[in-house]
């Protein structure tokens, strides 16, 4: 489902991106489109709230391929980047303790599991659904449960030229999928903020759904952290792409909590986030 403006914009335009830019692939073609609506929408005396739903199959802007698509395939929940390839011992370290943080989380679950059909006693008719599939029960092999985390760390310069140093903004439209809503509302007495699509355009807010992104940065060969990247501006100011830092240990425990738990980083509506990566998304998006 895409929203009901950016549907029609998809119908008018993806055809035409598509046959002038051939190699690229949907992610692209896709932004390519909503580029050239936020630079040609004038809006009308009400905005549309609703979403489109591809009852007749899917077209091919939903259909197509595109070359991220096989890096998304697995069932992991999110994604960590790297983006900076300076300093191998810190980002091994790094890794090391990832994937311990992981194991301990997956540990832990498995617990929690077989514990579970002792609560739940002939006399006692509370169930529970599982969290894991049932065909991810504890065996020898810690490769029977599904990953949080994949991540991402290129070999070739060529793959590695695709991620180094780039912004969260960059990061999402390589690895998610782009749509627009109707922006948050703006407090009364509160001092507007100039318009930009990440923030809020015409009332329109642009967005991303997918895999949650954790980047890897320069930043991070010192203090082991990652930007955790949001996909919306849900308080109005805020914006889609901005991010704040969380310690690597802490990343699948954090990504479990947003998936399963309902887990909100929203600092309790203020704004809290890093305003420099901020600017910087600012500045790159209007840009392909």
């Amino acid at each position: 489902m895409v929203h009901a403006l950016f549907h029609q914009a998809l119908v008018r335009g993806y055809d035409a991106f598509k046959l002038q830019f051939p190699n690229e692939g949907r992610r692209m073609w896709h932004l390519r489109v909503l580029n050239d609506f936020w630079k040609t929408y004038t809006p009308g005396p009400s905005i549309p709230s609703n979403d489109v739903a591809m009852d007749d199959g899917e077209p091919p802007f939903i259909s197509d391929i595109d070359p991220m698509d096989q890096v998304l395939e697995d069932e992991e929940l999110g994604l960590v980047i790297r983006t900076d390839f300076t300093n191998d011992e810190a980002w091994n370290q790094f890794r090391r303790r990832l994937e311990e943080s992981q194991k301990d989380l997956l540990q832990d679950l498995r617990g929690e599991q077989q514990e579970e059909p002792e609560k739940n006693t002939p006399g006692n008719s509370q169930s529970s659904q599982p969290l894991l599939a049932e065909g991810d029960q504890e065996s020898d092999s810690s490769d029977e449960f599904p990953d949080f985390i994949k991540v991402i760390d290129p070999q070739s310069e060529e793959d590695r030229a695709k991620v180094k140093d780039i912004s969260n903004i960059r990061a999402l439209r390589l690895f998610n999928d782009v749509d627009i809503r109707i922006c948050p509302p703006a407090p009364k007495e509160t001092t507007k903020v100039p318009p930009n699509p990440l923030i809020g355009l015409h009332g329109l807010q642009e967005f991303y759904s997918g895999k949650n992104l954790w980047i890897y940065d320069s930043k991070s060969n010192a203090d082991e952290c990652v930007r955790v990247v949001s996909q919306t501006g849900d308080v109005y100011g805020t914006a889609s792409g901005d991010s704040w830092r969380a310690r690597g240990s802490h990343i699948c425990e954090l990504q479990f909590g947003m998936v399963y738990q309902g887990l909100r980083i929203d600092f309790n509506g203020l704004d809290r986030w890093d305003y420099e990566e901020r600017v910087r998304n600012i500045s790159e998006c209007m840009t392909i």
